[in-house]
């Protein structure tokens, strides 16, 4: 830990450091534990996001194989990319891709960009010859054919490659981690490992891709720090495109402009977790929010030493529970219930109370907000094999430095090298696995487990529920927008409709009255009342006000209650209730 870290908390310690500007973050957390790359949430967030033309090959969320080139293809190697940010020695931070002058100078030819051979060129089947072939001696096939250019291609590369040699050397010695740590990491069989990571833009606190845009049009919003692209600002310089270290903006070639993750903000807006979260099939994900003070951003992003990166970003986020930061968040304008979500933040404590979620490639420097939860489970298998007791402490312990995954690997994809915070991260989870196995066993609690790893335990035992048992309300606590709910409704301007007289059809209610869908007529706020109604058939229970019913989304239903249509009526009339039973 630095210096300047160091003294944050002391002085926090003894209360006399001043609170900066407070703003709030939604942040996100993925335990790598859980996640079994079966691409779900991929494939939900191309039909919600990018499901038509000019970013087929765009994917706002991927899952990589590690070790593996990662997508777009080798995007960590920043001496050939430059994206993120780098220290001069002076102390101040410049975009790796250069400042203005040399943005100014090749804004019309940018070399440093992948190409689309990097990402991949999209592709579709011929099956209409399936089907319109005439008849022969021989097979017809559905030959690849581009969805850019319409010819037939040659399939290369895609999204998940890396996938299919499953952490390989064929892919895998591409790797530019493996690169970096030279033979550390083997690929012959006894030693391979691999594991899924999962992708998305880390809306970071100090984003290179908002500094690069010469028109302004990325920013970050003040309310919740999701980083967006404003789409009547971008004009296609695709400086953005290298400036981001992670490589997740895109560039739309039919409408020639940038775009990128939102991070679902619509749903955000109305407390709906994102749709890579909700339709998670391991649970892995977990949305919360974070507070913390703006004017620490820069330093923290600063520090010399690449090791301090991540304790100077833990310093930058405020402890929710303490008075004196939920006085100063009152004072910045921060709601009410925004401060009691950040209390109740699963993101914050698991990065911050539980050290246990690490942030992905700190050493660029924009301080992500996507954590991860380093994956512990192949050493309790390799234990096992062994014939030693898997869940044992002190197994555990000793065979963290012997995973079967460097622990090398892992410091350098979340803390720049450091494997300090890496181990400790993975003895907090091993000690979490045995103390809970001894008291599922009836054996009693051992609190000098919990104590190995500075923790106590009940400590361990809340890490547990949140881990393994949490449920959707708490995995997500997302607030609901400014100006969403009926306590500051005022805060954004409501729209009527001139139409809205007695029996017009701006009065809302079912069949012919409403003339654009379900969600329009009454004079909700324009900017949510679409997933306002989206909300509201998720929820289940109860008949709705106005008269609509028979509509199950089951892509977002949570599982309270028995909507309305969720099952079909019997031929005797009775109701969904009893069709349920």
């Amino acid at each position: 830990m630095s210096e300047a870290t160091g003294g944050t908390e002391a002085a926090r310690a003894s209360g006399t450091e001043r609170i900066g500007r407070v703003m709030a973050q939604v942040a996100m957390v993925m335990n790598l534990d859980k996640c079994i790359g079966c691409h779900t949430c991929s494939v939900t967030c191309k039909q919600a996001w990018t499901n038509r033309a000019g970013v087929e090959y765009a994917w706002f969320n991927n899952v990589e194989t590690r070790p593996g080139q990662g997508y777009p293809r080798r995007y960590e190697d920043q001496d050939r990319w430059r994206g993120g940010w780098r220290r001069t020695r002076s102390g101040r931070l410049v975009p790796r891709s250069g400042g203005r002058l040399k943005r100014l100078a090749t804004i019309f030819a940018n070399p440093v960009m992948p190409s689309l051979n990097d990402y991949y060129e999209p592709w579709t089947y011929d099956y209409e010859n399936l089907i319109a072939a005439p008849l022969g001696d021989d097979m017809p096939v559905a030959r690849p054919r581009s969805l850019i250019s319409g010819e037939p291609t040659a399939i290369e590369w895609s999204a998940n490659w890396d996938d299919e040699l499953g952490g390989g050397e064929e892919v895998g010695r591409d790797d530019p981690v493996v690169q970096k740590l030279g033979d550390r990491v083997r690929f012959s069989f006894e030693e391979a490992f691999m594991f899924y990571l999962p992708r998305i833009c880390e809306h970071c606190l100090n984003p290179t891709c908002v500094a690069a845009c010469p028109s302004g049009a990325l920013y970050k919003r003040s309310e919740d720090g999701i980083v967006l692209v404003d789409q009547d600002r971008c004009r296609g310089w695709r400086m953005c495109v290298t400036g981001c270290p992670y490589k997740k903006v895109y560039f739309n070639h039919k409408t020639g402009k940038a775009e990128k993750c939102t991070m679902c903000y619509p749903r955000i807006e109305v407390g709906m977790p994102t749709i890579c979260s909700e339709t998670c099939v391991g649970r892995l994900r977990y949305l919360g929010v974070v507070l913390y003070d703006a004017d620490r951003v820069g330093a923290a992003a600063a520090v010399a030493d690449e090791h301090d990166l991540y304790p100077a970003q833990l310093g930058v986020f405020l402890d929710p529970e303490d008075p004196a930061v939920q006085e100063a968040a009152r004072r910045d304008g921060i709601p009410e219930r925004w401060v009691e979500s950040a209390r109740r933040s699963p993101v914050y404590a698991l990065a911050a109370r539980y050290r246990v979620a690490l942030p992905l490639h700190p050493e660029y420097r924009t301080l992500p907000m996507v954590w991860y939860i380093p994956p512990l489970s192949p050493v309790v298998d390799a234990l096992t094999s062994t014939g030693h007791d898997g869940e044992d402490a002190d197994n555990l312990f000793g065979a963290i430095d012997a995973l079967r995954i460097p622990v090398e690997y892992l410091a350098e994809l979340f803390t720049a090298g450091d494997t300090a915070p890496v181990t400790a991260a993975l003895r907090r989870l091993s000690a979490m696995r045995s103390h809970m196995r001894r008291i599922n066993l009836g054996q009693g609690r051992d609190e000098e487990i919990a104590a190995a790893v500075g923790m106590d335990g009940r400590e361990v035992e809340e890490m547990y529920r949140l881990l393994a048992l949490a449920k959707y309300d708490e995995r997500y606590v997302i607030p609901t927008a400014y100006g969403v709910d009926d306590a500051d409704r005022g805060v954004i301007e409501e729209i009527g409709c001139s139409l809205d007289f007695e029996g017009g059809p701006g009065m809302g209610g079912a069949g012919g009255r409403v003339p654009f869908g379900e969600a329009s007529g009454r004079p909700d706020p324009a900017s949510v009342e679409t997933f306002h109604a989206l909300r509201e058939r998720q929820r289940g229970g109860g008949e709705r006000e106005d008269g609509l019913s028979g509509r199950v989304n089951l892509l977002n239903w949570d599982g309270r209650g028995r909507p309305d249509g969720l099952f079909p009526p019997q031929a005797d009339g009775t109701g969904q209730e009893e069709a349920g039973r």
